[in-house]
Formats: C-alpha cells, structure tokens, sequence
C-alpha cells in the first residue's frame, strides 16, 4: 500500500507541489467551508437548547432513576432558572438567554443525542477536534485542507481565533503526523489591530519582488538539501510556511482588518473577543478559507460548576454574533456552502454539583452522557431536531449520534468519504474517525 494520499482515491502530490492547492472531492459536496463556533468548558444543554419539564417537577430531590457516572459527586437535581419558548415556524425551544439565535432556529439542526466517552475537558476537546481521546492525531481542519486543499492560495487554509488558549492549546488544532503544513493557523482575537493580529507579515527592508528571489533562492537551497538527505516533512512544511508567509502580505491585512465593516455591521457583531472572531470567520470564508474555528474565550469559559447563572452571561456574548453570522451567510447565499457549528466539547449535569470544588451548589458538572449541538448550511436540515436525552436530560437515548457519527456526516458533506481519508502513519491507515463512523442521514436535507 502507498503512502499518503494513495489510499484516498486522491491523486497523490508530486514532488514540489502546492499541498494546499485545491483537490477534487470524493463526491459532489454540499458544502465548501466550515465555520465551528466552540464554545469551550461544556455548555449546559438542559439550561440552552433541551428544555426538561421533569426537572422543575423533581426540582431538590433525588433523581428517581440510577444516577449515571459523572466526574465529580452531584446532588439533587436542578431546575433550570431560564425560561423557554418556541420560536420559528418549526417551534423548536430555545432558552432565552439566546433570543437572537431562537430567531434563527429555523436554520438549525439542533441535535439533542451527541455523546462521548470521558467526562473532563483534555480527552472530551481532543475527541471534538481530533476523533481521539489521545493528543497526537490531526485535527479535522488539518484532514480537510489535506484531502481538498483550500481556495485561496494568498490565505491560510485552516484558522483558529481564540483570545487565549483553551485547554490543551495547539494540540486542538494540531496536524499530528500530517505534513506540518496542514496544521491550524492560530491568532489572538484580543487583538484589533491587524497588524499586531498578524507580526511580522510584512518585511520593512525587502520589496515583494526582493522578497520573491530571496525565497526562490531559499527553496532552491532546501531543494538540493532534500535531494542529498531525503525528504523530511518538518523541512518541507517550513517551505512550505515561507511560501504561504509571503503571499499572505498580499491578502491577509486586508482580510482581518474588521475596520473595514461598516459600522452598524460591527456593531450587530459586538465588540467581544467571540464577536471579532465570528465576524473574522465571515470575512476569512467569503476569501476562500476551508475552515475556521472560533473558540469562545481563553481557557474554559463555559465551565460553571459553582452557579449556573454564569451562563447567561456567557451567552449574552455568543448570541448576537452567531445571529449576525447566520444573517451575513444566508444573504450572500453562503451558507448554502458553508457549515455552521455550535457547541462544546460535552454538555452538563441536570443535578447540582456538590463537593469541595464548589463554593456555591447552583451549578452542574462535567456530562459526557448526553449533550447538544447545532448545525446550520452545508446540506444540513432546516428547523431539525434529532435525537433526544432522557427525561432529565442525562443520556443521549434516541438515535444517538457518536462524535465519529459527527464527524462522517460533515466529512460527506463536505464531499469526502470518510473511510477512505486516511494517512499511513506507523504501519497502519489513519482517519479521522478511527475504525468506526456512521453517516447521519436523518439530519441531512
């Protein structure tokens, strides 16, 4: 068996060739890009998106069923203080600490069933973005532009925006044993000013025509370097990331420079880190990016053990600029290509947490069991819900979606196969969903 690409019914890369440059799919896709608005630290789909009445009638007491395994010790079961409604023509509820997006829940699969296997952040964040509990493997962004390349050869064509780091770091975006060159772009969402958002993408001495033959020169040199050692994938990524710093000066400034929105456009967005980032997002998609993730805030945000009220607050911020980004995206007709995502790396407890790690008992744990995504565009169905939890809202029991399920069905949106992605690394064939990976066709249109 070959190396590479040669197991993915792709033609394999000559020698020198842009590694980024756009590949054929393995089918005619639904959708081009990606956009995932993560809101690290687990929302809490019983206080967002999975409305359960049982909880306000067994409000303080005991939950009546056997009370699956979480991280830490629960209590009793907790009501959720927000209120919900039905919104649209499909009447889906949403919580009303997300009035704007329940506007737009009629362009939603909301899909109640999502499950996976530990309940703490490191194992959940490298499942969401890598399809493995272990760090090492490539990220989803990094398997895109290597199986389709990207759009835009001036850009970057996997970005993440985060004004810190979550937990773990780049190990989210990492390429694993991909070329280096796959792995994700990372900027600090704190920034405004494009130019410190992106240092150094300019050189003060050199004009580009310099620039161009000092580069020519370099790839010449670490050609014959190939040649004489052999190929190393650290040695050509970094050609590779000359070449992509270089042709950036021509576009990027331009792309992540938000001044340019008109003013009402910012201001529909906000002037939060997750707002900035969203609105980036857009601008990087609308020049042919494949993939940006927006991770919510540095570290884990959406972390609420002590009180559970913190979520409104929280979601004050994302509601407004995942509204304004569903708006941009359908009235440029874009979201038509392009997958929207929303959610965590697990959701959280029905019952109180208790214990010597919470100061106040008015919020919820760690929940593997049973948790809540969106998706909107890219092929997906519109005003959806699929699968449902228990009466609580612990367990994902009715057509319970997997994150390698997940991440099978946006792969086939995307126009790719996802049992013949794959990489050999170590004697074996790799892919993102390891062994395993059921397409969700009740969620597609």
């Amino acid at each position: 068996m070959g190396a590479g690409l040669a197991m993915t019914g792709f033609r394999a890369l000559a020698a020198g060739e842009n590694p980024l440059a756009t590949r054929s799919p393995h089918f005619t896709p639904k959708a081009k890009h990606v956009i995932w608005l993560f809101l690290n630290g687990g929302p809490s789909q019983v206080d967002t998106f999975d409305p359960k009445p049982m909880l306000d009638k067994y409000h303080g007491q005991p939950m009546p069923t056997a009370n699956l395994r979480t991280e830490r010790k629960t209590g009793t079961l907790l009501k959720s203080p927000f209120a919900f409604k039905p919104y649209g023509q499909s009447g889906i509820p949403v919580s009303e600490i997300f009035p704007q997006l329940g506007e737009r829940i009629d362009e939603f699969t909301v899909i109640r069933s999502m499950h996976t296997d530990r309940p703490n952040h490191e194992p959940s964040l490298m499942m969401l973005n890598t399809g493995d509990r272990l760090s090492g493997r490539p990220s989803m962004g990094s398997w895109l532009t290597y199986g389709l390349g990207t759009f835009n050869q001036n850009l970057p064509g996997f970005v993440v925006l985060c004004p810190g780091l979550p937990v773990l770091g780049p190990q989210n975006w990492s390429a694993g044993f991909l070329p280096a060159v796959h792995q994700g772009t990372y900027l600090p969402t704190t920034e405004k000013d494009p130019k410190q958002l992106i240092q150094f993408i300019r050189n003060p001495k050199l004009e580009p025509a310099a620039q161009r033959r000092e580069i020519d020169l370099m790839r010449h040199l670490n050609e014959l370097q190939i040649e004489r050692e052999g190929n190393d994938r650290q040695f050509e990524a970094s050609i590779q990331s000359a070449e992509i710093a270089f042709r950036m000066q021509s576009e990027a400034p331009e792309a992540f420079d938000i001044s340019r929105e008109p003013d009402a456009v910012r201001a529909r967005y906000g002037d939060s880190d997750f707002g900035r980032g969203t609105l980036v997002a857009r601008r990087l998609i609308e020049r042919g990016v494949r993939m940006v993730q927006v991770y919510f805030g540095n570290f884990q945000p959406w972390d609420n053990h002590d009180d559970i009220m913190l979520h409104q607050k929280l979601a004050q911020q994302a509601d407004a600029p995942i509204a304004a980004l569903i708006d941009d995206l359908k009235s440029s007709g874009l979201l038509q290509d392009t997958i929207v995502i929303v959610g965590g790396e697990f959701g959280r407890t029905p019952a109180v947490e208790v214990g010597g790690l919470v100061k106040t008992q008015n919020g919820r744990d760690h929940n593997n069991h049973g948790f809540t995504y969106l998706v909107a565009g890219g092929g997906f169905k519109r005003g959806h819900i699929h699968g449902a939890t228990d009466d609580f809202g612990f367990a994902a029991v009715e057509n319970k979606v997997y994150i390698h399920d997940f991440h099978a069905t946006l792969l086939h949106q995307l126009g790719l196969d996802h049992t013949r992605l794959t990489h050999r690394h170590s004697g074996r064939d790799y892919r993102l969903t390891d062994v395993g990976g059921e397409v969700v066709k009740a969620i597609l249109a």
